[in-house]
């Protein structure tokens, strides 16, 4: 008899933007004739750059010749994109990373989900509150904690985020193995100092932990006091493994292309208290189980980086910041409280009523779609997240809208 993984019927409903598309196109059915705005997943809407398209199609050209053609590439990305990402991402900020520590993937949330693979279950984990669903669901499903109950998992230790610490989680009052940190945090928009990032690289060497960094939206941030990276701070290279993505700094999120960095100076145990390199470990079950992005997109996410990408890279990301503070004006102008949108697409909105109940709200009177904070954990009870990811036109028309159905 076949059975299941069982620890897959702890998890709770549906996944959130499962949900959240469930209930849009409900009411899409039911009202065929209203328009609605999409302002609730964080896909992107603009092009490619150019230059990633030109590079793009050009590699594809070259794939279809004799000279050109390309089968399998290394699993870990080619060195042209690796060395380009660790020149531009890194060196030029003044972090050490080799272009050997990173491994290129079809996304940050592939990666994300897929490090705890090499952890052992009795991995003391830490994870924010509110959170990225893909940190603790990946969790539950491999067997790291126990029941489902008072809306929180067994066995998982929550970092609350709230308006009180200004959304930066205080460092956990227990043991802990492995920590999970955002930012630019998705869902709240918040940002870290250095100052505060070190306290928490401080707290791994002590404690022998490990920080899982993602750093998806670093692309946003326009403080340069911020840090780009958590190898930024002395000591990380000892105890973090950073996740970057193309989806939002270069429109990557139909293309897939993203990269995670694991130094080789971070180690981890054995139950004999023997020290071994993630990096080796990362990069077995990476060969193992990814044969590797295609070369065409490797050129695109490339070209990213060229002086022409650059410059038509930040022009998009620009667009989204404008968009950003377009809707915290708008919401700030209703009397909500709110944080983001300054070096972050995401506007975190405290609305002082039930999570859904305010999307639905939004939806029935407005015909915008948003993301209800309560589908981020506890913390986000309360809450919605409104992100910047649509056109000028439309983020100035969905404000309009809720200004009206709110006022």
């Amino acid at each position: 008899m076949i059975k299941i993984n069982e620890h897959y019927l702890k998890l709770q409903a549906s996944y959130l933007f499962s949900n959240i598309a469930k209930r849009v196109a409900a009411f899409q059915e039911n009202n065929p004739d209203k328009d609605v705005i999409k302002l609730g997943i964080g896909d992107v809407t603009n092009p490619l750059p150019a230059a990633c398209v030109k590079a793009f199609h050009d590699a594809v050209d070259e794939m279809a010749t004799e000279a050109g053609f390309r089968g399998y590439g290394p699993e870990q990305g080619y060195d042209f994109l690796r060395e380009t990402i660790v020149a531009n991402d890194f060196q030029a900020r003044g972090a050490e990373v080799n272009s050997d520590e990173i491994f290129v993937s079809d996304g940050a949330k592939c990666d994300s989900g897929n490090i705890q693979e090499i952890f052992s279950l009795d991995t003391r984990v830490a994870i924010p509150d509110p959170v990225y669903p893909v940190y603790l669901d990946t969790n539950v499903m491999a067997g790291r904690t126990g029941g489902y109950n008072d809306d929180r998992y067994d066995g998982i230790v929550y970092l609350e985020s709230t308006r009180e610490n200004n959304y930066v989680p205080d460092l956990p009052q227990e043991q802990v193995d492995m920590i999970y940190l955002c930012f630019p945090n998705n869902p709240t928009g918040s940002t870290i100092s250095k100052e505060q990032l070190k306290v928490w690289v401080d707290y791994a060497r002590d404690n022998k932990a490990l920080i899982l960094f993602d750093a998806a939206y670093e692309a946003f941030i326009r403080d340069e006091s911020l840090p780009h990276s958590i190898y930024e701070i002395e000591g990380a290279r000892e105890v973090a493994i950073e996740f970057r993505s193309l989806s939002k700094t270069a429109g990557f999120t139909g293309t897939r292309c993203a990269y995670t960095v694991v130094p080789k100076e971070c180690m981890a145990y054995d139950q004999k208290g023997g020290r071994h390199a993630l990096h080796a470990l990362w990069n077995r079950r990476h060969c193992t189980k990814f044969n590797g992005v295609s070369y065409p997109v490797q050129r695109a996410a490339a070209a990213a980086f060229s002086a022409e990408g650059k410059v038509q890279t930040k022009a998009l990301i620009d667009g989204y910041l404008e968009n950003a503070k377009i809707i915290g004006k708008a919401i700030g102008q209703l009397g909500f409280e709110y944080v983001g949108g300054d070096n972050s697409p995401y506007i975190w909105i405290w609305g002082d009523r039930d999570s859904w109940d305010f999307f639905d709200l939004l939806l029935d009177k407005a015909g915008v779609v948003c993301t209800p904070g309560a589908g981020f954990g506890k913390c986000g009870q309360g809450y919605i997240r409104i992100s910047a990811f649509n056109s000028r036109e439309n983020v100035i028309t969905a404000m309009d809208r809720i200004s009206s159905a709110l006022s």
